[in-house]
């Protein structure tokens, strides 16, 4: 069964776009599907704005564990976030910047407090690069300009709702598994999201949301 036919339960596409929306303004998570034909996977997305340690606990248990910080391209410059590696050549092109710690508020960075702290450290519109240490447990993706027009990935996804919610357009993601240690895919990422009471959609309905409405973000 293919995303639109086991999606059709959250609603039409831009329905499900706005449903997400306002989860998000409500500081609830949402879980993103990408295309079918990329990585097929889904992601937990919460606000910055939001994040609570409950939240932040739920996604190292129920997720891979490598928390990312979604941010725009300018909040990564005014951070002084390099890339991880000068060269990449990863398959999705993901544009990891180097691992970073709060330098104030943690112990060992790794609980899901110290890495709340750690976000909400480096999303501040006054945030420095002396504020952050570097390597540490938070992973910062640099999102393209144009958002998912430009780059259908979950990165783009997570800094362009965010925007279109009316919130601090910086968000975080973690990508959902199953029990085993696999990847959970669109039927487990359904079932995961009727559980936990989140809203699903896809990158497509975000496409096809600003599309429609013409929506210009950062």
């Amino acid at each position: 069964m293919n995303q639109s036919s086991l999606l059709a339960e959250f609603g039409e596409p831009i329905t499900r776009v706005e449903n997400a929306l306002q989860a998000l303004r409500e500081g609830r998570g949402v879980l993103l599907l990408d295309d079918e034909d990329r990585e097929n996977e889904g992601d937990i997305i919460y606000s910055v704005e939001h994040l609570t340690n409950a939240q932040m606990a739920l996604m190292i248990r129920e997720c891979s564990g490598i928390v990312c910080l979604c941010l725009t391209d300018d909040q990564a410059n005014q951070l002084d976030l390099p890339p991880m590696v000068v060269d990449n050549n990863s398959a999705n092109q993901t544009a990891f910047t180097v691992t970073i710690e709060a330098k104030v508020g943690v112990t060992t960075g790794v609980s899901a407090a110290d890495r709340v702290t750690t976000i909400k450290t480096a999303a501040n519109p006054t945030a420095k690069p002396t504020d952050l240490a570097r390597p540490g447990h938070v992973f910062p993706l640099r999102a393209r300009k144009g958002g998912v027009l430009a780059r259908r990935g979950h990165t783009e996804g997570t800094v362009d709702l965010m925007q279109m919610a009316g919130l601090q357009p910086a968000g975080v993601l973690c990508e959902v598994t199953n029990p085993d240690g696999t990847m959970a895919k669109a039927p487990e990422i359904v079932a995961f999201g009727k559980l936990h009471n989140m809203p699903v959609l896809t990158i497509e309905d975000m496409v096809m949301y600003r599309n429609e409405f013409d929506l210009k973000l950062a």
